[in-house]
């Protein structure tokens, strides 16, 4: 009778979306989880398609580099942790590279919708969301007929079972770089009015996934990208009220709350499109800017300070690279302490700052649906205090 019992609660939560604490039920089984993104979660992409990223990002925790913008683990590799799944191998990687638990095929400057630049001029990758999302498609039908083909469980062994691609989490952190685009190329209201088109391709990548069959979905919104400190690498004498008090840039984050704002909605609205899906919209913007704000009561140093790279006046080198300041050859290296960092080369953020906020949203107290990763694959879920 309790195990019939059990089984009536744990249906009706899936399948009504009944309101329960989340300790009630047991922890989702994900046996992989397959991530769209840019650098934020980008494990190896870019350094496989493009010139590698050299030390010292990674040496931090790889101690080597590991493809990843970042002295060590990006907030991908704490999900993977959490969820007691190896790290992603990246898509693009065709060395060493395990699928049976997942892929990743985000890549360093992708954007949700396709731009007409090359990464040669500023950086944006040709692996935008579209593209992504043919690629994991291309990755299901080649990766199911290779399992087929497969004459032993070795051959097997690397290879993602193909009936738990309906049973993944698919983790989407993508969207900042279309808000830098933005920047470079339009007006505040331009921006705006392309928001809508943005959310609805990220919504459409979704629902293609869903289309095949995935139901778990864990989607980050985007952070405080005026925080960024290599916006004021080269700005002097900025006016009065364009930082605000903790040296982030105020319109620009003004635009990133707007987008996260009809992302939200747009999760929403998707929620009644996707009646199977379990959706879960991650505040990412309000845990970093929490960190961002309150940096010297968690032990880190000045938000603006970047630790890996060269930063004096007007001479930027960045980290890793090799320039010239005052007629002499200079590296951009990294610093003593980076754990103390939340910037870790003035975009991306250090392996400390990452975790800080990893495990603030892990729990569930910056998702809607309130509820930790670990229940993601539940619908409808309401925490109860």
């Amino acid at each position: 009778m309790a195990l019939f019992l059990l089984f009536v609660v744990f249906s009706l939560s899936c399948v009504k979306g009944v309101e329960l604490k989340n300790s009630s039920l047991p922890s989702c089984d994900f046996p992989a989880i397959y991530n769209f993104g840019d650098s934020n979660s980008d494990t190896g992409g870019i350094s496989a398609a493009f010139q590698p990223i050299p030390s010292p990002y990674g040496d931090g925790f790889f101690h080597k580099p590991s493809g990843r913008d970042s002295d060590g683990r990006v907030i991908l590799d704490f999900i993977a942790e959490k969820l007691n799944l190896p790290y992603l191998s990246a898509y693009l990687n065709s060395l060493g590279t395990n699928y049976k638990h997942g892929a990743n095929f985000a890549t360093g400057g992708s954007t949700i919708r396709r731009q007409n630049e090359t990464i040669f001029e500023y950086g944006i990758s040709p692996f935008s969301l579209d593209i992504q999302i043919v690629q994991f498609n291309q990755f299901k039908t080649r990766t199911k007929l290779l399992y087929q083909e497969a004459k032993n469980s070795v051959e097997r062994s690397k290879l993602p079972v193909p009936e738990e691609f309906s049973k993944a989490l698919y983790t989407f952190d993508i969207g900042q770089n279309d808000l830098s685009v933005g920047f470079r190329k339009m007006n505040f209201d331009q921006i705006r009015v392309s928001m809508p088109d943005i959310v609805n391709q990220l919504a459409s990548a979704v629902k293609n996934i869903y289309q095949q069959g995935g139901r778990s979905f864990w989607i980050h919104n985007t952070g405080p990208i005026g925080c960024l400190p290599v916006n004021q690498f080269y700005k002097h004498n900025l006016p009065v009220g364009y930082l605000d008090q903790y040296g982030c840039v105020n319109d620009h984050n003004v635009m990133a709350v707007e987008f996260n704002k009809q992302l939200k909605d747009r999760v929403v609205k998707m929620r009644t499109e996707l009646p199977e899906a379990a959706i879960t919209y991650v505040d990412v913007y309000a845990a970093k800017y929490g960190l961002i704000s309150n940096t010297k009561n968690e032990g880190f140093v000045d938000p603006m300070n970047i630790c890996c790279g060269y930063h004096v006046n007007d001479t930027h080198i960045w980290c890793g690279n090799l320039g010239s300041a005052n007629g002499k050859d200079v590296y951009g290296t990294s610093c003593e302490k980076p754990s103390m960092y939340v910037s870790w080369d003035g975009v991306h953020y250090a392996e400390a700052a990452n975790r800080w906020v990893a495990n603030r949203i892990l729990n569930g107290n910056f998702t809607d649906p309130s509820t930790p990763i670990s229940h993601a694959c539940y619908r409808g879920i309401k925490s109860i205090s």
